[in-house]
């Protein structure tokens, strides 16, 4: 299942991520995973949340530039050459990752690594079919 990633437009100057990060924490909004790719004027904050529409919604209303964009979180095992085990399956069906970020599971001991594909439907089949956990959007709010 694809899960639903915020992508925020922040300008390069002190406070743009605080005011991001407060605005979610207000209005009651988990941040589960994130990164930013930075330029030299400007950035782009990759966050999966708890609620995405509501964050879409609250940064919008409090003017930035936010969009929605479908990702795929994998669950993988926590240990050297974990990461590996999963991008030979894609590597081998020549699927390519557009990017992608990680962080460690709390409630066991698997690392979810969120990658955005070029083709995303392709990429689901594949994982199913070699067994590859993916997260769904309603299982982050327990994470």
């Amino acid at each position: 299942m694809k899960i639903i990633q915020i992508s925020v437009f922040l300008e390069n100057r002190k406070g743009r991520l605080y005011e991001v990060c407060r605005l979610l924490g207000e209005h009651q909004i988990s941040i589960r995973a994130l990164n930013i790719a930075e330029a030299t004027d400007f950035g782009v904050l990759r966050m999966v949340v708890d609620k995405p529409e509501a964050a879409q919604k609250v940064l919008r209303d409090n003017h930035f530039v936010a969009s929605r964009t479908d990702v795929v979180a994998v669950e993988i095992s926590d240990k050297p050459g974990g990461l590996a085990d999963v991008l030979h399956v894609l590597s081998k069906e020549d699927l390519n990752v557009e990017y992608m970020y990680a962080f460690v599971e709390k409630r066991s001991d698997k690392a979810l690594v969120v990658f955005r594909f070029d083709d995303t439907e392709k990429a689901l089949r594949l994982l199913a079919a070699h067994h590859i956990n993916v997260i769904r959007q309603a299982e982050l709010a327990g994470l």
